[in-house]
């Protein structure tokens, strides 16, 4: 192996300069100008014109080869889909030389989940198991190999978790007077995303000039409203907020009643 140094450059700063041959993994100095630090008898180092310092290096050995990290395509993971409970068991496998150390982290900071409840930032280790994942668990991984020699390489792993709807409702009774406009609100959680609608005694709502039904979703989460404008005494009764996915479905119920408002006078008796 052979180096160069052109003094004219001004990469260098003149005479004083040392010379020094490492190896980038361990960052273990071999040489420094003329002489040989490491105690490794195959190496030398020859000076020739000034300029020029090589590295010589007899009967090659495997070790001695620095070679960057690969991941390969298989056995390590790929996109996974599970339902929500299940044991889930990641793989990531690299070669190089030395021999990469992998580390798994979520691409949000999010932590992982591990046996016994612990929750880490980061795993170290080539198989990563996360018992009776949940929907928390659900994003992505990131395999992360690295050995010294640059530059690091990271996979990107997608885990997907399924689960039926589930809904859950803060008010169930809520009241409102003849001519107000009142909002009811419903929030689910399902993956696969859930088809989401509004019922009134057994009817599917469906959006007008005062029922105005909206959804605000964030990955697995909904917020279902319905905002019923100028109350008449046909919308008293019992609402649901329905959730669908191929996994199942649920609902749940709000019951609006009708609240009588004292005229003005009467607060003065």
């Amino acid at each position: 192996m052979k180096c160069e140094i052109d003094w004219r450059s001004g990469k260098v700063c003149g005479k004083m300069d040392r010379i020094a041959w490492l190896r980038v993994d361990t960052q273990t100095i071999l040489t420094i100008q003329n002489h040989v630090i490491t105690k490794n008898h195959r190496m030398s180092i020859t000076h020739a014109e000034k300029r020029s310092w090589v590295l010589k290096i007899r009967d090659v050995k495997e070790s001695d080869k620095v070679i960057p990290p690969d991941i390969l395509d298989y056995p390590t993971s790929t996109d996974m889909v599970v339902r929500e409970g299940s044991n889930v068991t990641l793989k990531c496998a690299a070669t190089g030389s030395p021999t990469p150390t992998i580390t798994w982290r979520r691409e949000g900071g999010e932590p992982i989940s591990l046996a016994g409840g612990k929750e880490v930032t980061s795993f170290n280790g080539s198989v990563l198991t996360i018992p009776r994942v949940n929907r928390l668990n659900m994003g992505a991984y990131l395999c992360i190999a690295s050995n010294g020699i640059p530059p690091t390489i990271s996979k990107r792993v997608m885990l997907i978790v399924h689960f039926p709807p589930m809904i859950w409702i803060q008010n169930q009774l809520v009241g409102a007077a003849l001519g107000q406009s009142i909002t009811l609100d419903c929030q689910s959680e399902a993956f696969p995303k859930s088809i989401n609608y509004w019922m009134l005694n057994d009817t599917i709502i469906t959006p007008g000039e005062r029922h105005e039904p909206t959804t605000y979703e964030n990955t697995y989460r909904v917020v279902m409203r319905l905002t019923i404008k100028r109350v008449e005494n046909a919308d008293f009764g019992s609402y649901k907020c329905v959730a669908k996915n191929s996994l199942g479905d649920t609902d749940g119920a709000i019951k609006l009643y009708r609240e009588f408002i004292l005229p003005f006078f009467w607060l003065l008796l």
